[in-house]
């Protein structure tokens, strides 16, 4: 009976977790080149996406030779730890906390990131600490050695999955073959696979793994070291608390 109690607890807590998938494409897109690019990126891999708004929608950032967009982003630069400093965005509901792995999607703006996409990551970006997060920047033809500094600065403590792609509109059409190679060098499917915790052993961590902990528990047999998941060097309740963590916040 303390058994099924435990069980029914658990799924009770992660009852309202999608857990289908652990990468979130975060981007905005104001030609589509970026739209486009995040098409092609989750062709390629399991991920959800977030487009990023702003609030005001009529405002055109290339119109007398991109005054709007000089203006908002030299706002920023003139206090960046201002939250007054970056331009409304709309609402974002989705939670950071159900994903793992990031990759930001931004096109370059006057050598930054977009000053759209910054307002989000100066709210959110600290929520990405100690996550997997990846970098793909869309420009005409300029280097983006900007928006990577720019990226480093808002989402100071992320674990970065290697250099940032560079898609310009040199190489746009080929953006398929460039994203498939990049996701290899950065080794995306290791960095993102489901290894610690599997304690069943059927290749991936979920809520029969902790099923299988606590039968290990109850039954005294409590002694593989895969279901040592919290890595103290004994196997007890203890790691049944850190593996639902886990799965509840996609982070060890």
């Amino acid at each position: 009976m303390k058994k099924i109690q435990i069980i029914i607890l658990l799924f009770l807590a992660l009852a309202s977790v999608d857990m289908s998938a652990k990468t979130l494409v975060v981007y905005y897109s104001y030609t589509g080149n970026c739209h486009e690019i995040v098409q092609t990126l989750t062709s390629q891999i399991d991920a959800d996406t977030l487009r990023i708004y702003p609030a005001d929608k009529t405002q055109h950032y290339e119109a007398n030779n991109y005054a709007i967009g000089t203006q908002l982003l030299n706002a920023i630069y003139a206090d960046p730890g201002n939250p007054d400093s970056y331009p409304a965005i709309d609402p974002v509901s989705i939670s950071l906390a159900d994903y793992s792995t990031y990759i930001i999607v931004t096109p370059l703006w006057w050598s930054h990131m977009a000053a759209i996409l910054q307002t989000y990551l100066f709210h959110h970006g600290g929520e990405m600490a100690g996550k997997n997060v990846g970098l793909i920047v869309s420009s005409h033809s300029s280097g983006i050695s900007g928006v990577v500094a720019d990226a480093q600065r808002l989402i100071p403590e992320a674990e970065w999955m290697g250099d940032a792609l560079w898609i310009n509109n040199a190489n746009h059409r080929n953006r398929e073959s460039l994203i498939k190679n990049w996701l290899i060098a950065i080794d995306y499917d290791a960095l993102t696979a489901d290894v610690k915790g599997d304690v069943n052993g059927d290749g991936a961590t979920d809520i029969s793994d902790v099923m299988a902990l606590i039968d290990m528990l109850l039954n005294g047999d409590a002694y593989q070291p895969d279901a040592d998941v919290n890595d103290d060097g004994s196997v007890s309740i203890s790691d049944v608390s850190t593996l639902t963590d886990y799965l509840l916040s996609g982070t060890w």
